[in-house]
């Protein structure tokens, strides 16, 4: 199979567009791959690196507080049309994929203009803009959430669950020795993102003393950026502090309560490991998306909600508590979080794309 994949701008868009690139290889290991993304965002980085040939296109989001700049982004949104068109024309793929973010739209417009197959895949239970945009381009839609496809006005929507739930249940449980832990005491994992927030930060920082007669462990992971203003004295010694942590699924194969953000790709694997977890949605993204993620999971009984507006010591503690003593109600929500799993949502996607290009 060959395969025109694009995604872009943050982690979440980018890791699932890597399973599935990793599913087909798996599936066709002679398939070959050209993924398109933005000239100055992170996937730059991150792809070339898994030796997956990369193209780069000047793309920016709209600025819809200064209407004025975006007579720059339409310039470069006419002139990445023209770049993505040749593009696809030299590779002359078998499908095009989209995964998330803006520099999709001109990628899926273009190859659909061209006669191309696409397919869009949307992580969050809201659509992003530009995936909501781009409904009437693709082929087939691919959601995580069952609850997306009212979004959609099409009855080309199936549910496929997040690919990278597939890469979770491969991964290797770490050792608690290998970051200082207990084997015999449970673990609490904080985690904002692999950027970390500095408000969340700040608050755990002062809350971090009381865990101090707690008989559990806590794991705090930071965001590289912000570690360096964080002050480390007077830690408890039953907390551990870590700027990043690499491939964080290990350590969550370890972890009896995780407290983080709602972004979809987390959830596709608290879904995937029956974890249970009190989920802090960011308020800064777009469409409010991770409240709405949030909210889809509470709904279902499958975590606890705390707004970053409302965070409070004795609300914390108290759900820490609940998920790490009761055991009905882990038991419960470990229920709910199977009910709600894709464990195979890759090659769901990948039977999904052979069937399209074999139309």
């Amino acid at each position: 199979m060959r395969v025109i994949i694009s995604a872009g701008g943050t982690g979440g868009h980018i890791y699932p567009a890597l399973a599935i690139i990793d599913k087909i290889k798996e599936k066709e290991p002679n398939s070959e791959f050209l993924y398109i993304g933005t000239h100055n965002r992170m996937e730059k980085d991150i792809v070339p690196k898994k030796g997956i040939p990369y193209k780069s296109i000047e793309i920016y989001g709209f600025n819809r507080k200064h209407l004025l700049k975006n007579f720059n982004v339409l310039k470069c949104l006419i002139k990445a049309k023209k770049d993505v068109r040749k593009i696809i024309k030299d590779f002359n793929p078998d499908v095009v994929i989209g995964v998330g973010g803006y520099v999709t739209y001109p990628v899926i417009t273009e190859a659909k203009k061209m006669g191309y197959k696409t397919f869009i895949h949307e992580q969050n239970s809201i659509p992003g803009k530009a995936n909501a945009y781009m409904e009437k381009y693709a082929d087939i839609i691919g959601v995580s959430f069952e609850s997306s496809k009212k979004y959609f006005k099409t009855n080309k929507v199936e549910f496929t669950g997040n690919p990278c739930s597939e890469n979770s249940l491969k991964e290797k449980a770490a050792s608690k020795k290998e970051f200082g832990l207990s084997d015999n005491k449970k673990l609490v994992l904080f985690v904002m993102g692999s950027l970390g927030s500095s408000k969340v930060n700040d608050y755990l920082f002062k809350l971090v003393p009381k865990f101090k007669d707690k008989d559990y462990e806590v794991v705090i992971v930071t965001g590289e950026n912000l570690y360096k203003d964080i002050d480390l004295k007077n830690i408890p010694k039953n907390v551990f502090v870590f700027p990043y942590i690499d491939n964080l699924v290990r350590l969550m194969k370890k972890t009896d309560v995780i407290v983080s953000r709602a972004g979809a790709s987390t959830l596709s694997e608290l879904t995937t490991l029956n974890l249970p977890s009190i989920l802090v949605p960011s308020p800064y993204v777009a469409n409010n998306h991770q409240y709405i993620n949030a909210m889809d999971f509470k709904e279902n009984g499958a975590c606890l909600v705390i707004e970053e507006k409302d965070l409070n010591d004795e609300l914390v503690l108290k759900d820490i508590d609940l998920l790490l003593n009761d055991e009905e109600v882990r038991e419960k929500m470990k229920e709910s979080l199977e009910k709600l799993s894709v464990k195979d949502s890759a090659t769901k996607i990948y039977n999904l794309l052979k069937e399209l290009v074999g139309r």
